[in-house]
């Protein structure tokens, strides 16, 4: 832009010096001619100087740029840098999720074999159960069988248990009252032996009682021979003392 300035000012300068020239001696041509150079070389020295400012003034902004650009990039950088760590980080993330979705999907379907195998052996724990249960129905109907013909046995012995029971009884009842008119009889014969010897001793006692009256009587009357004999000696013994005195 600044080169294209130049080339108008110069072609400027060129027709305004044409027509000088036309107007002006030949001798102020030369002088204006030298002027002309000069003034050219100067303007070509100034255009030059001017030319390397303005390089320099956009070198020094055009550095400037650079370097902001270069702080910008740096920035980018960085912020691709920590974009780059954060995808990194978010993507280790996202492989243990997805290990721990692979661990738990495998978990899952160890799970669910376990819970298939677990069913087919619920399935194998109930087809046997209820052979089990068919058995033992089995079994419990015979047993109900055994215990009703064991009930029928128990019955048939009860009853005769019952009449052997009773036929014992009759004869332990028939025993009892023979047993009783034995006793009966006993008692019958005791009362009378016991009552005859009753008697015997109330004889017994009889004969003793009158014995003894018979002695308690002759000992009284003996008693009283001596009495009537001690009554006689002692008045005659009163008498003989009534006569000495």
């Amino acid at each position: 832009m600044v080169k294209k300035k130049t080339k108008k000012t110069n072609s400027k300068k060129k027709v305004g010096i044409v027509k000088i020239t036309n107007l002006a001696p030949k001798s102020f041509l030369s002088k204006a001619f030298s002027n002309y150079k000069k003034n050219k070389e100067l303007n070509k020295i100034k255009a030059i100087k001017l030319e390397k400012l303005k390089e320099k003034n956009q070198i020094l902004k055009d550095r400037k740029e650079l370097k902001a650009w270069e702080e910008r990039l740096i920035k980018e950088s960085n912020k691709l840098k920590q974009n780059e760590d954060e995808l990194k980080l978010k993507e280790k993330e996202i492989k243990t999720k997805e290990d721990l979705q692979k661990l738990e999907a495998t978990r899952l379907v160890k799970k669910d074999e376990e819970l298939i195998l677990v069913n087919k052996e619920l399935r194998a724990k109930e087809k046997e159960l209820k052979l089990r249960e068919e058995a033992q129905n089995r079994k419990d109907i015979d047993l109900k069988v055994r215990e009703e013909e064991q009930r029928n046995l128990e019955l048939k012995e009860k009853r005769r248990k019952e009449r052997a029971l009773k036929m014992i009884k009759a004869e332990e009842e028939k025993q009892k009252e023979l047993e009783y008119i034995k006793i009966k009889e006993w008692e019958e014969k005791f009362d009378r032996e016991q009552k005859e010897k009753e008697h015997r001793e109330n004889l017994r006692e009889e004969r003793l009682r009158q014995k003894e009256l018979e002695k308690l009587q002759s000992f009284e009357k003996k008693e009283k021979s001596v009495n009537d004999n001690f009554s006689s000696g002692l008045e005659k013994f009163k008498v003989d003392v009534t006569k000495e005195n």
